[in-house]
């Protein structure tokens, strides 16, 4: 619980005073500012720090519904507390840089800023000014990134070996363990499907990737597709089901003449020119219809709606159709598919048409969906994963997505590091020795900067049940004897090569955590002023009423 100190600044002059603030407006400054910030920013870093690692512990998020998730994701924690405090607020931002920039390391960020914050506080009891403290975490801050690019081990795109050890790391005790060997090569196969450029500069798109989610089956019957996951049914009960060798129109128009806007009104004076006019949309829509046929699609898919006779005609030709599809999905299917999306039917010619081994309606727990899979050269692809229950699948699905962020990072850079605490160690190290070299008062920021790193080792030795001490003592001991690569096997709490144990991490992950915390952490050193306004307030009846009796006298 946060106490903000109110007190109104003056300005003394022959013995009166006068506030420059209104009535009722708070404000904290100096040493209480600092520490106020401080110590909010903590409680948001304390409260997801026994996430960290892979045996982190789980937080159990209910809404005003009475929804329940269970998870551990650091990003996902932030992002669903009910927090409505400005410095929280800037500590989630700093979740949110690290999932956008790298994917995965939310937790680490956010912890490593609320120690950096911690540290600040012990350097401003010592009289050490804020801006000596922030000059010297970033000072920090850049030699921490140098010092990451030359630990940094390169990798070869073809490397899927470590790309799956990266992927695997990632999935690490977040509630997907058990099917970590079935979804790596998934993720991996699934990104570097969607990479573009040339080897000297490549880009994965993540958005290209589907990613859907079904509750009632194992997680291992998750599945990989090369096309594209449609959460729709057939239009209509007589069309086919399976479709093989699918030519496929994408197009954006409605086949439904009753939609068409219309401005003015028809009137009719016998029967016979309401059957003509009915026979004339019908020959409308027959006309549509045989536009697709001619173009020799076998698969139409719309964005808009499909009538009931239009649906019939299809279904005639045995033309398989699916409706009201989302634009996000289309532009997939086109990139999947090859086809060109449509916006006049008489346009349509089969050059427009994509392809799909198989388009195949089929049952997935009590729904139905479309599967367009086999596609050649998919440039879009999706991910089907399933969990026993609702919660399981939405935590697989968190997973995933950390993965696929994690990896897209390592495939981009092509650099990796170890993980397990190791870099933290060597960083930590190497910042003492350069902090002798700064000198000044800079040198103590820097030191405890090193110092604040060693956050991660001893969070992930204290989560999995060991001594953070003895934890921390043995794995310097082992990086002065074998190097930077030992870190700390959370099974058995010993120190081992974090290579050869398969904890591999992106640079990318390390870089951007480094660097978002100490920015943070550097922002809110430097306010050393809080004004908040006071909300205003309704007046109470009796207010009213004596403010209408003044207006009147006065009057």
């Amino acid at each position: 619980i946060l106490h903000m100190g109110v007190f109104q600044t003056t300005v003394q002059k022959n013995g009166s005073s006068s506030s420059i603030f209104a009535e009722g407006v708070q404000r904290t400054s100096g040493k209480d500012a600092h520490r106020m910030n401080i110590v909010t920013a903590r409680l948001v870093a304390e409260t997801i720090k026994t996430t960290l690692g892979p045996r982190g512990m789980d937080k159990m998020l209910v809404d005003s519904l009475g929804d329940v998730t269970i998870t551990n994701d650091g990003a996902t924690i932030l992002r669903e507390m009910d927090i409505d405090h400005p410095i929280a607020n800037m500590m989630i931002n700093v979740a949110r840089t690290q999932e956008i920039a790298a994917g995965d390391g939310t937790t680490t960020a956010v912890v490593i800023a609320g120690e950096l914050l911690k540290k600040a506080e012990e350097l401003l009891d010592q009289r050490i000014h804020p801006t000596i403290i922030a000059n010297g975490y970033q000072m920090a801050a850049e030699k921490s990134k140098e010092i990451l690019d030359s630990l940094a081990m390169d990798i070869a795109l073809d490397d899927e070996e470590t790309l799956k050890k990266i992927a695997m790391t990632t999935m690490t005790g977040k509630g997907v363990e058990k099917a970590k060997e079935h979804l790596a090569p998934i993720i991996v196969t699934a990104l570097k499907t969607v990479i573009s450029g040339e080897n000297g500069s490549l880009t994965v798109n993540g958005e290209q990737i589907k990613v859907a989610v079904k509750e009632g089956a194992n997680i291992n019957e998750t599945e990989y597709f090369e096309g594209i996951v449609i959460d729709k049914e057939k239009a209509h009960h007589s069309m086919p089901q399976r479709v093989e060798n699918a030519r496929i129109a994408l197009i954006n128009v409605p086949l439904d003449i009753s939609s068409k806007e219309a401005t003015s009104q028809i009137r009719f004076s016998d029967p016979s020119q309401l059957r003509a006019f009915a026979e004339e949309q019908k020959g409308m829509l027959q006309d549509m219809i045989s536009y697709i046929k001619n173009s020799g699609a076998n698969v139409v898919i719309s964005t808009r709606n499909i009538d009931d006779l239009a649906q019939y005609y299809l279904a005639k030709e045995n033309i398989m159709a699916l409706r009201r599809i989302k634009k996000s999905d289309m532009e997939k299917l086109a990139r999947a598919t090859g086809a060109n999306i449509i916006v006049n039917l008489e346009d349509l010619t089969e050059a427009d048409l994509g392809f799909a081994g198989i388009v195949e309606e089929v049952k997935v727990a009590d729904d139905f969906m479309t599967i367009i899979k086999e596609c050649r050269n998919p440039k879009a692809v999706s991910i089907l994963i399933r969990g026993e229950t609702k919660q399981v699948a939405e935590e697989v699905e968190r997973a995933v997505e950390d993965c696929l962020g994690a990896v897209g990072s390592a495939l981009e850079d092509r650099k990796v590091l170890p993980g397990g605490g190791a870099v933290e160690i060597e960083l930590s190290k190497r910042l003492q020795n350069y902090a002798k070299y700064v000198g000044g008062r800079e040198q103590l920021a820097i030191e405890a900067f090193a110092e604040a790193l060693e956050v991660i080792p001893t969070a992930l030795a204290e989560n999995a049940g060991f001594d953070p001490i003895d934890t921390l003592i043995a794995m310097k001991t082992q990086n002065e004897k074998y190097g930077f690569q030992m870190g700390l096997d959370v099974y058995d709490g010993q120190v081992k090569n974090m290579y050869n144990l398969g904890v591999i991490e992106p640079l990318r992950v390390k870089k951007v955590a480094i660097d978002s915390a100490s920015q943070v952490t550097t922002m809110l050193l430097r306010i050393d002023d809080v004004i908040a306004a006071a909300r205003l307030k309704k007046p109470t009846p009796d207010q009213v009423l004596a403010a209408q009796s003044t207006n009147q006298g006065a009057q």
